[in-house]
């Protein structure tokens, strides 16, 4: 009966501690999390034609112009820079953009933010920018939101315009898919 009770404890200690050694950390959840905007923005059409990743901060009371100062390049977002993925060729803000994944970047200004689309990926924010290898640069209309948007957010609009919203800020830039029949 003893050694039933001392082989029962030893298996259960032996199974305490084989799950304590292969539990994982998993990280908290990000300050300023990733998100996805793509066109179209549906779920179920797996033929898009432009996606967006990008680190949504939030103003937390904090002033845009002190998190985002105007002409200087920011990272548009938060942490790494914005990658934006066109799967077709497109006319960007008016300007012709083979498909391909670049860092998406910006300038702000009053009434016009310069939006860059550079071949440097996988870099953190705007540390590391280089001018050299920007692949355009274009003007993104600024409007003003009625409503206040808290956390940095891009969308796609029904044209395929890209809006990008921070606090009473929207940064339009158009997008046409070339030789696209819709």
């Amino acid at each position: 009966m003893i050694k039933s009770i001392l082989a029962i404890a030893i298996f259960a200690i032996t199974l305490i501690s084989s799950t304590e050694v292969s539990a994982q950390k998993f990280s908290k959840l990000d300050k300023s999390p990733l998100d996805a905007a793509s066109y179209p923005s549906s779920y179920k059409i797996s033929d898009k034609v432009v996606k967006v990743v990008y680190g949504r901060p939030q103003l937390k009371g904090r002033d845009l112009a002190k998190l985002a100062p105007a002409n200087k390049v920011w990272r548009t977002g938060a942490n790494e820079a914005v990658e934006i993925t066109f799967y077709k060729d497109v006319v960007f803000g008016g300007k012709e953009v083979k498909a391909g994944t670049y860092s998406l970047f910006t300038i702000p200004n009053e009434k016009e933010w310069t939006v860059i689309l550079n071949s440097a990926r996988n870099v953190w924010g705007s540390y590391y920018y280089e001018q050299d290898k920007d692949v355009v640069r274009v003007s993104g209309k600024v409007s003003t939101s009625e409503t206040n948007i808290e956390a940095f957010s891009m969308v796609f609009d029904e044209d395929m315009t890209l809006k990008m919203g921070w606090a009473n800020t929207v940064v339009s830039v158009s997008i046409i898919a070339e030789n696209t029949e819709e």
